[in-house]
């Protein structure tokens, strides 16, 4: 094991470039050391943070498993490796790695504690997940953001009330911070007091307040307003929180729009017909996808009743395969037969660790996957597709009030919004006509006016006999880690369908970006 006798000035200096976000500045200071001496494992580890920062996910694993090879007791090493592979979606690999950090090797293992908390909850595991939190919090009850982390959990498995006092304990230690006004908003059930709205007002009143806690504050107050018929102020709310937000979170609207583009020239008969013939003929996955909020965790809720299916989540997986394809999506034309088969049974065995129960089917609610439906056809031709779409300004609004963890990027500006609900109603228009019948397509309007009718529809095309149970999703204990999960625990309703209503004066840049798609809902005009 190499351990550098002493701290490098340069190692110093770039530590606090490092914590100052100065990339530019720590970068070749870094790598100057390393060049003089690339053994340094502490100047290792700085340089994986920064090429985990900027995208570079492989080149920051290579360094850390790079850096516990010269060192493997490098405890911030190790936790900086399982906390890349956490949220690469390897939360599995994520626990091998902290399980390998004994106890009294980590001066206060907290951090490491919450962090083994998430991989557990990641992977649906949300006992393990809970009773990790609740030891945290033993040990430090004034930790605001363990609080949070609980809050959410406790929220994914149905326990509300609690997860309401977690939200409540980490406001009551940080009266700013904007996630926890947010989460409580985010169950779509809380109504906020008079107080409660001060407090929020209060909190944006702050100087110092972070950016991140301001537009957790500016969406969290639209709801309240919101809530209060007071359509203008809350309006104003959540356009000044999708201003901050899209600032750190910029959007190219003509960058998907190519890559649609791309998909439609790849997605040809052809490619279909090498996909049925090559790839992987497992049965299993029932892909979700369309837009967020569009109705398809109810649609993931309904079959997660029935016996043969089991409900996962929000999968990463198609898109993580997409990522490593050469030339994608275009590139998917020069995929050998073979290769089609091999990452078939690729995703099959990635996604094998989110399945707790035997049962023969499972779901994929990613919506984002709408993108990749050409290759999911080329390499899963028996997987299950359902396309859930709801009424472009309903599902626009709703998009625009709603503020993502991990970020939507179109839906913090309206014209974007438009632009993607445009893009995605061309390219599945494209996919029914190069695979008829391949995708089934929910319109949530029709589900809430004949639930029965659209229930039976949706079980026939997955091949699956109907079952009552399939009817009463409300009553599934299951967890459900989406925004809707509240909406889903009770019966069918239309609450919410027409909240867009009030906001129709300000949606006008929305109207303009769909065109006739609004116009020709539920079907895709003869223009896309």
């Amino acid at each position: 094991m190499h351990t550098p006798p002493h701290y490098d000035p340069r190692l110093v200096e770039a530590a606090l470039a490092m914590n100052d976000n100065a990339l530019a500045v720590a970068e070749p200071l870094l790598r100057s050391l390393l060049k003089d001496d690339p053994f340094d494992v502490r100047a290792i580890r700085l340089f994986a943070e920064l090429a985990a920062r900027v995208g570079r996910s492989a080149d920051a694993e290579r360094l850390l498993r790079r850096a516990l090879e010269l060192s493997p007791g490098f405890v911030a090493a190790r936790a900086n490796l399982a906390q890349l592979l956490h949220r690469a979606n390897r939360s599995d690999e994520a626990l091998a790695e902290l399980a390998r950090i004994a106890p009294d090797e980590a001066d206060d293992d907290s951090g490491l504690t919450t962090l083994q908390a998430a991989a557990h909850g990641k992977l649906g595991q949300f006992e393990a997940a809970l009773a990790l939190y609740a030891e945290v919090l033993a040990r430090k009850p004034a930790a605001p953001r363990v609080w949070l982390s609980q809050g959410h959990l406790l929220k994914t498995v149905g326990r509300q009330a609690e997860g309401i006092a977690a939200y409540r304990r980490a406001l009551d230690l940080a009266p700013g911070l904007g996630e926890a006004w947010w989460s409580l908003a985010n169950l779509k059930t809380v109504r906020f007091s008079a107080q409660d709205v001060a407090a929020m007002a209060a909190a944006l009143a702050r100087s110092d307040l972070m950016a991140e806690d301001r537009w957790h504050l500016h969406f969290a107050l639209g709801k309240a307003k919101e809530d209060r018929g007071e359509a203008a102020a809350a309006f104003e709310h959540y356009a000044a929180g999708n201003a901050l937000r899209r600032k750190h979170l910029p959007w190219q609207a003509a960058r998907l729009t190519a890559e649609v583009d791309g998909a439609i020239e790849a997605a040809t008969p052809g490619l279909i017909a090498r996909g049925q013939a090559a790839g992987d003929a497992a049965p299993d996955p029932i892909f979700v996808l369309g837009m967020p909020r569009a109705g398809s965790t109810l649609v993931e809720q309904i079959l997660a009743s029935h016996s043969q299916v089991e409900g996962t989540s929000e999968l990463a997986d198609i898109a993580q395969i997409a990522r490593a394809i050469p030339e994608y999506p275009l590139g998917l034309a020069a995929l050998p037969d073979e290769a089609l088969r091999t990452l078939g049974a690729q995703y099959l065995a990635q996604t094998r660790v989110q399945r707790q129960t035997e049962r023969p089917l499972f779901i994929d609610k990613m919506p984002n996957n709408w993108l990749h439906v050409p290759l999911i056809l080329a390499i899963l031709p028996k997987a299950t597709i359902i396309d859930a779409r709801r009424h472009p300004l309903a599902c626009g609004f709703s998009n625009f009030r709603q503020h993502y963890a991990r970020g939507q990027g179109f839906s913090y500006d309206l014209a974007d919004m438009g632009a993607y609900y445009r893009d995605y109603v061309r390219l599945m228009a494209h996919v029914d006509r190069v695979a008829p019948g391949r995708v089934h397509r929910v319109i949530h309007e029709a589900l809430l006016d004949d639930t029965e009718a659209q229930v039976r529809a949706l079980l026939a095309h997955c091949g699956l006999p109907f079952e009552p149970g399939c009817l009463a999703f409300h009553t599934n204990p299951r967890a459900v880690r989406t925004a809707s999960s509240e909406q889903v625990r009770r019966p069918i309703n239309r609450d919410g369908a027409d909240a867009w209503l009030p906001f129709e004066p300000w949606l006008g840049p929305l109207k303009a970006a769909l065109g006739d798609v609004l116009t020709a809902y539920p079907a895709a005009p003869a223009s896309v």
